[in-house]
């Protein structure tokens, strides 16, 4: 429960403090501080920054369903890897074996991106949404 504690205050604000965290948990700076590297060294949490998309020009997105030969997917995952601009890939249940998250600067790039998914051997087939504006994104898991 206090690491759960201690990852709820971090996903809210990734620089708060132990003292603080320490205070709203009603335990001791110290005890946070053990909790944290325990929780670090477990690998449960990592500590980066997260970039705000559209400050940097990211601005477009989608979500892109794919089929893949059978026994291929492995294969697929690994090509589909090498792509900056996908930043999620997940195995699905349905017709799409794989779900992946693009971020883009614009809409013309996705199309090129598309292409180039279109030229790797064992996708058989795949479904573009794109994303028109994003509401909740968040790190928040508790």
């Amino acid at each position: 429960e206090l690491g759960r504690g201690i990852i709820h205050h971090l996903s809210k604000d990734g620089r708060v403090s132990f003292t603080e965290i320490a205070s709203k948990l009603t335990v001791s700076e110290k005890t946070i501080r053990l909790r944290y590297k325990n929780l670090l060294d477990n690998g449960i949490i990592e500590v980066v920054g997260v970039v705000n998309p559209a400050a940097i020009g990211i601005k477009s997105g989608a979500i892109i369903q794919i089929k893949t030969a059978s026994q291929r997917m492995m294969q697929v995952i690994e090509e589909l890897k090498k792509f900056k601009e996908i930043r999620y890939i997940t195995m699905t249940s349905g017709p799409y074996s794989l779900l992946v998250q693009v971020a883009v600067p614009n809409q013309e790039d996705i199309t090129e991106l598309l292409y180039k998914l279109n030229e790797i051997p064992f996708i058989t087939e795949m479904n573009t949404i794109i994303q028109m504006d994003v509401f909740k994104n968040t790190f928040d898991y508790f």
